[in-house]
């Protein structure tokens, strides 16, 4: 109720007192934003009118989205700044941002989608082709592509965006999307997958929060647990187990347990200590807490 209504939905708005004041009584100490980066609306939701408001479809990777901008949207400078100024107001205050990111798909979809940016550039290296035939692509994310992350110019170009959100734009870490594709080599997942590598060396990565949606809709992918030593996973099984067990008492006492003190079925290997479990109850993509 404090928040001017001008700055409702912005990133000054995110970084006012009354904000602040809010999360500090709820005992938060980390931001985690949707999609901030542009991102553009799937041609079915534009055809019907809609908006894509989750924002899981990026396309300008270096672009804080001006529609959440209090100041001139077009002016990408202010933009840029606003952007800025909230991360260091908040950190002022003790509280952590980190983003969801994007990286496993763009909006230019299937072979059938338009093109945009990276397939124009060069197709067969931005995007995971199907053996068989080079002129279809592989929907490992279902959302029509998949990008290529073990080429050495994609993994450049992801490398440097993740620098410049951490180094210009003062973020703290990262949460990604549909992280399994991520850890791709010729088609399975592995825990050090080129990606993985990279970031594991590079001195400004290194530090920053590294947080995985362990699964993709390719072949095994599911991989809650396998991510490397110094990686966060969502734990939906945490999940699914709480909300069962608060809601109609369908596990045991013994699995609550299990979830509750950490997981180590899943996550006692490799140098994973307790906190690489991220224990959540609801999310976007599902059920609320209402429910």
């Amino acid at each position: 109720p404090g928040l001017p209504p001008a700055l409702a939905g912005t990133y000054a708005g995110l970084a006012h007192p009354a904000s602040i004041a809010h999360f500090k009584s709820l005992g938060i100490t980390t931001l985690e934003l949707l999609p901030i980066q542009y991102h553009l609306d799937e041609p079915g939701l534009h055809d019907k009118g809609l908006v894509n408001y989750w924002g899981y479809n990026t396309l300008g990777f270096f672009c804080a989205d001006p529609r959440y901008a209090a100041c001139d949207r077009s002016d990408p400078t202010a933009v840029a700044d606003e952007f800025r100024a909230m991360v260091a107001t908040l950190h002022e205050h003790g509280l952590e941002v980190v983003l969801d990111v994007v990286y496993n798909h763009t909006p230019e979809g299937s072979e059938t989608g338009p093109t945009l940016s990276m397939r124009g550039l060069d197709n067969a290296a931005w995007y995971r082709l199907h053996g068989d035939d080079k002129s279809r692509s592989e929907n490992w994310s279902g959302c029509g592509n998949t990008v290529n992350t073990h080429h050495p110019r994609v993994l450049q170009f992801m490398l440097d965006s993740l620098r410049f959100w951490v180094q210009e734009m003062g973020v703290d870490g990262f949460r990604f999307d549909l992280a399994t594709v991520l850890g791709r080599t010729h088609q399975h997942f592995h825990p050090h997958a080129p990606f993985f590598t990279a970031l594991a060396q590079d001195p400004v990565l290194a530090r920053a929060h590294m947080i995985a949606e362990p699964w993709d809709s390719g072949p095994d992918g599911y991989q809650v647990g396998r991510f490397p030593s110094r990686w966060l996973d969502w734990n939906d099984k945490f999940r699914d187990t709480v909300r069962r067990y608060w809601l109609n008492r369908s596990v045991s006492r013994g699995e609550f347990a299990r979830r509750f003190t950490a997981s180590n079925d899943l996550f006692h290997h490799g140098q994973r200590g307790p906190l690489a479990s991220v224990n959540f109850i609801a999310a976007h993509d599902g059920f609320t807490t209402a429910d």
